[in-house]
């Protein structure tokens, strides 16, 4: 069961590194990550990009809406430097770029769609469309806080995995995540920290991957609980716990 938990990079090795950006992907790879989460948003000229937030203030040395951006605009804005001297240079990326990148890697992909205050219009046709262009259909998991469109994915395309995200603590999800087709559903930790959840859950054959966990003491409750992958900021950590978590069984 320990040797199952998959150590997920959450915007990459964000934790050293300035978030979703090709430097935090690398680094995260190097420190033997079993996949990544990152975020998709969508530019004036419909590209989908790689950034958390809606607006590029918080990321970049820019400011305002992405959508209101088209990508080649974007591209003029840094978004390493914030973070360090170190790391200027760094763009935000297109799904292309890190398709691209990962495509021989053999890693696990969470692709979190940011249209839970924004709808952007086909966003889902063309995250599917993408991932068919990479073959990277057994490699992608896609969530969402919005659950509508999770479900208008699934329609586009039914094979697709899906990762149902929510941060409260759910009566019988086990129930609402098979009813909408989830291959995982996505907590906020601390909605998981339950055994009977997560043996519910299980009893579904449905995955739970569990965002952020930082400390080492969440982790080991959750690799505990037989949780199928944790999503951290700090992947050498959970290296580390996992490390000593398989030695110690």
């Amino acid at each position: 069961m320990i040797k199952t938990t998959l150590n997920i990079a959450h915007r990459g090795f964000s934790g050293k590194y300035p978030e979703n950006t090709m430097v935090a992907f690398k680094k995260a790879i190097e420190e033997k990550c079993d996949g990544i989460e990152t975020d998709l948003n969508m530019t004036k000229d419909g590209i989908l990009v790689v950034c958390h937030d809606e607006k590029i203030d918080r990321t970049t040395n820019g400011c305002g809406y992405i959508k209101d951006y088209t990508y080649k605009e974007l591209k003029q804005f840094d978004a390493g430097i914030g973070y360090g001297e170190e790391f200027k240079g760094e763009k935000i990326l297109c799904i292309d770029e890190l398709l691209d990148y990962i495509k021989d890697k053999n890693l696990l992909l969470n692709l979190e769609l940011k249209n839970n205050l924004i709808e952007y219009v086909d966003i889902e046709k063309k995250v599917v469309d993408k991932i068919h262009e990479y073959k990277l259909e057994d490699n992608i998991i896609v969530s969402s806080f919005n659950h509508y469109s999770m479900v208008k994915l699934k329609e586009y395309d039914s094979t697709m995995k899906i990762g149902l995200l929510y941060s409260a603590n759910l009566y019988n999800v086990h129930e609402y995540g098979r009813k909408l087709g989830a291959f995982s559903l996505h907590p906020y930790y601390p909605a998981v920290m339950n055994k009977e959840v997560v043996e519910n859950i299980k009893k579904v054959k449905i995955n739970i991957n569990t965002y952020t966990v930082n400390e080492e003491e969440d982790m080991r409750k959750l690799i505990g609980l037989g949780i199928e992958g944790i999503i951290t900021n700090y992947p050498d950590r959970l290296n580390k716990v996992l490390k000593e978590a398989i030695k110690n069984s």
